[in-house]
Parts: C-alpha cells; sequence; structure tokens
C-alpha cells in the first residue's frame, strides 16, 4: 500500500511500479477545490499518477473512517509505504504484518514536523538527507531503518534540494523494502534516541550541535523577513522559502505607498551595513537592504500584482529605490 500526496512522493511511487514491486492501491488526500470559486476539483499528483498507471485509489475524508479502514483491510497489503502524506491513526498503521514505514525528508531525528527541506536550509545546514522509519504513536520518532545524507551547497534552495532528497527518497525507499523482505518484516532497526547518541544524524551544519530542531509547517507569517538579523540568517531564510512559499518583506516608497514584496534570491555582499535595518541603497544599479551587520544584495524579487524579475529590471523601471525601505 502506498500513501502519499504531493509530486515529492510521485518519484518513490513510479520507481517502486518499474520496479516491479506489487502496489495493492494508493492512498492520497481528497481533491483539491481550485479556481476562483472553487468549482474545479485538482486531483493529486501522487492520484493523477495512480490512474496513468491503473492503481487503485482511496481518498479517505478521514483516516479513522470504518469504510476506509475496512477498504484497506480488504485489500491485504502486508505493508505500507508513506510519503509525504498525513498523520495516520494506529488502526492504520499497524495493520499490515510488516507494519507501516515512512520516508522523511531529513536526518532523524533532526527535523521532524511537516517542513523538513526548507528548516534545514534556514538554519544554515550543510548536510541533510532521507530516513526511513517505522510508524508508531507520536509522529517522526519511531525506529529509524536507514539513512542517507544529501550535502547542501552554501547557494542552494528548496528547488535543488527538494529535487536532489526526492530522488534520494526513492533510493532508500526500494533498499528499505528489499531489506524488510530479506528479513521477513523485521529489518535491523535503531531508537531514534540511541541514533542522537551515536552522533547520527550526520550534519555538520546545527544538526552537529547536538540540539534538536524542528520542522514545523509553515505559514504566511512564518515567511517575512527580519532585517534585524545578520545578513547570513537573512540570506539562508530567502533561499530557505524560495521558490515555495516565498519569503517576502513589505516596501515602503518615498511617496508613502507599503506594498507586499517578494524576495528569491539575495547575495551576500560583505559590506557594512548603511543605516537603520531595512535601509535600500541601490549602487551601479544593483539593491542592497541593511541587515543587522551588512548589507544584503537582493538579486530577483517580484513586486505585488507583478511577475518574478531580476533586481536589475526592477531598478530600471523605477527612479527613487534608494530612497525607499523594507520592514
Amino acid at each position: 500500500m502506498f500513501m502519499g500526496t504531493p509530486e515529492f512522493a510521485v518519484e518513490t511511487l513510479r520507481r517502486l511500479v518499474e520496479g516491479g514491486w506489487t502496489v495493492a492501491a494508493v492512498v492520497t488526500q481528497p481533491d483539491k477545490p481550485v479556481g476562483r470559486h472553487g468549482s474545479v476539483l485538482q486531483p493529486s499528483a501522487v492520484k493523477e499518477y495512480a490512474l496513468a498507471h491503473g492503481l487503485p485509489v482511496l481518498q479517505p475524508e478521514k483516516m479513522k473512517d470504518p469504510q476506509f479502514v475496512e477498504a484497506l483491510r480488504s485489500l491485504g497489503a502486508n505493508l505500507q509505504v508513506v510519503v509525504a502524506f498525513r498523520m495516520l491513526p494506529e488502526v492504520v498503521w499497524a495493520m499490515p504484518e510488516y507494519g507501516t514505514f515512512n520516508v522523511h525528508a531529513a536526518l532523524l531525528p533532526q527535523y521532524r514536523g511537516a517542513a523538513p527541506i526548507n528548516w534545514a536550509i534556514i538554519n544554515g545546514e550543510k548536510r541533510t538527507g532521507v530516513t526511513t522509519f517505522f510508524l508508531d504513536h507520536d509522529i517522526d520518532t519511531g525506529r529509524i531503518i536507514m539513512q542517507k545524507p544529501f550535502d547542501i551547497p552554501d547557494d542552494a534552495d528548496v528547488e535543488y534540494v527538494y529535487d536532489g532528497l526526492m530522488r534520494l527518497g526513492a533510493d532508500i525507499c526500494v533498499e528499505t523494502l528489499e531489506a524488510i523482505v530479506a528479513a521477513d518484516g523485521h529489518p535491523a532497526s535503531i531508537a531514534q534516541s540511541a541514533a542522537a547518541a551515536q552522533g547520527l544524524p550526520v550534519g555538520d551544519g546545527l544538526a552537529g550541535t547536538g540540539l534538536l530542531h524542528a520542522a514545523p509547517k509553515i505559514f504566511k507569517e512564518t515567511c517575512r523577513i527580519d532585517w534585524t538579523l545578520p545578513a547570513t540568517s537573512i540570506y539562508n531564510f530567502v533561499r530557505g522559502l524560495s521558490p515555495v512559499p516565498g519569503a517576502w518583506t513589505m516596501l515602503a516608497t518615498d511617496d508613502g505607498r507599503e506594498q507586499t514584496l517578494k524576495i528569491y534570491r539575495t547575495a551576500k555582499s560583505g559590506l557594512p551595513a548603511r543605516g537603520d535595518a531595512g535601509t535600500i541603497t541601490v549602487s551601479n544599479r544593483r539593491m542592497y537592504v541593511s541587515a543587522s551587520d551588512e548589507l544584503l544584495e537582493i538579486t530577483e524579487l517580484q513586486m505585488a500584482g507583478k511577475k518574478r524579475m531580476a533586481a536589475a529590471d526592477f531598478l530600471n523601471g523605477v527612479k527613487s529605490a534608494g530612497q525607499w525601505k523594507v520592514f
């Protein structure tokens, strides 16, 4: 049984199908209303792939629904694989004889939660990875089966890490399945507390400090830039939210207007800050903003109602950006 919803999960499902694994059915989120009036229903990426390959699809509103649970049981799957889905009740994750394992986009016990890729980059990690673990009563706390590390370049954004972990997640899922089959449902695994004591995960950024970092769900208010932070922190914050959902700030122009500005890409300048945090400096048609310690160059942005563009193109259309501020 395969459970997942977004594009991230499709790569793993594809590898299972093409690898000859028998997928009894796919469980995914109900179709999402889209459009101006919500009159159009958009299927998940996993559902689209499943239907294109003739796989049965289940879309429960509630995971404890008796009809869904019975339908699941009737399919007789001996193992459940979860990738980017939702929290499962015990009646579901404990059902198969071989249990249920999850593919998580972090090196557990680091970055438990809904947005591990974003938070690893925001926190300036040099390395993240993927983990397979057996589900239990609490979120992302079960016994670790396997881990694979993934290096994060200093200029990498969410899209780069997402794509890399998506492929690595498919690799580790197949290897975990092979290990489970070889061990008749009982592969070697380790408690997360023991993994932490042994120096896992293998991060050499903040994860290497021994502190555990959470990865809570990201909301719009989470994405607002705090210009009083150091430039490096803001640089990591922007790339940790780019391209989706996107870091944002409020722009105050010299004529008193305020509007939302999304920031997609920045560059470290090494130049000292000029003025208060959020003060914009324009030099040689390049746009800088003062952080608490240095100037941070804005290289790609999007004004509300406009298209995403290079900062140089944005500056070509304005006359007085050097008198503006962001906050």
